[in-house]
């Protein structure tokens, strides 16, 4: 069966090469490719569980539409995500196969027609999606010998289903005028692929106090932005004082653009946090031999924030409602 073969390659591929990647960082990554109709899409490897065949399904009330109901893993109730209506899509209406995520530290499968196999390829062949429209779900194309393959927003379409999600992104402690006025000093480089969570970011840390935001849709963008402030004259803290990066992005990943920071005379100690949803227990292994400063699982940006005042600042900054 595909969704087998794909699985046990997946786990195969993954284990084999775990401790290259984390040795070397190479800017390379791996995806399970499956189709919809005649389109092909990528998933990246690290976000799957496991893929299986379709399962039974339970509606449930007052579902988002792009819900089918609830399926049983193991014991577990986890959420299916009709793909194809998500992303209205052209469908032969053949269903054979979900893809198990976990994103954001929430489980949620995807019903897709076919999966087919996975490919390891480099961040820098993944070019960024062309501008078609607002509600692009795509984040990034794959060009194949024969084929293109689409690399799927997942973490937008979980967070269109799960407010709870918006919320963490959105939300955080009002702080006292002097805290704001402390933060707003500080110059913030945002590395961050997916454009609704870019906005997102940026917008909560100008509300936060943090004014002085540089984002870029990739890692290559902000190393190029980086490596010019870097030839600056001066300390290198009047014009960079923290850098919170993605980990999965077009043409550079976050490992890969961390790597490069430290190896920097300049740059080398500069604060870095990975802010993604890919901090699993081996992702959080990855990070710390490269030598993040912090890593934080999304969408927990009130975390993000008292860690991004704790590498700057060296302690919590007052809130609005604390003594003195």
């Amino acid at each position: 069966m595909a969704s087998e073969s794909a699985k046990n390659g997946g786990a195969e591929t993954a284990g084999d090469k775990k401790g290259i990647l984390l040795e070397t960082g190479t800017n390379e990554f791996e995806i399970v490719e499956f189709s919809i109709g005649k389109v092909n899409y990528g998933i990246n490897v690290a976000k799957v569980r496991e893929v299986i065949q379709v399962a039974p399904v339970t509606a449930m009330p007052q579902a988002h539409p792009y819900i089918d109901g609830l399926f049983t893993l193991r014991g577990k109730a986890i959420p299916l995500v009709n793909l194809p209506r998500c992303l209205n899509a052209v469908s032969s209406g053949d269903a054979k196969n979900i893809i198990v995520t976990e994103i954001n530290n929430y489980y949620i499968g995807f019903l897709v027609e076919n999966v087919s196999r996975i490919h390891r390829i480099s961040w820098k062949d993944m070019e960024p999606s062309p501008e078609v429209g607002d509600q692009s779900r795509v984040v990034g194309i794959i060009k194949m010998s024969d084929r293109i393959v689409l690399l799927l927003d997942f973490e937008t379409i979980i967070a269109e289903i799960n407010p709870e999600i918006n919320a963490k992104l959105t939300t955080v402690e009002d702080v006292a005028a002097d805290t704001k006025q402390l933060r707003a000093d500080v110059h913030v480089v945002v590395a961050e692929d997916s454009a609704m969570l870019r906005d997102l970011l940026v917008t909560t840390l100008h509300d936060s106090g943090y004014r002085f935001v540089r984002d870029f849709g990739n890692g290559q963008d902000a190393w190029d932005y980086l490596r010019g402030l870097a030839a600056k004259d001066g300390n290198i803290e009047q014009h960079v004082g923290m850098i919170v990066s993605d980990v999965e992005m077009p043409k550079m990943d976050g490992h890969r653009l961390l790597k490069l920071v430290r190896e920097n005379e300049r740059l080398h100690e500069v604060p870095f946090v990975l802010f993604s949803s890919l901090i699993s227990e081996e992702m959080k292994l990855k990070g710390e031999q490269l030598g993040a400063s912090g890593q934080i699982s999304k969408p927990e940006i009130s975390q993000l924030i008292g860690l991004l005042d704790h590498l700057i600042f060296g302690k919590p900054l007052k809130n609005a409602n604390a003594d003195g």
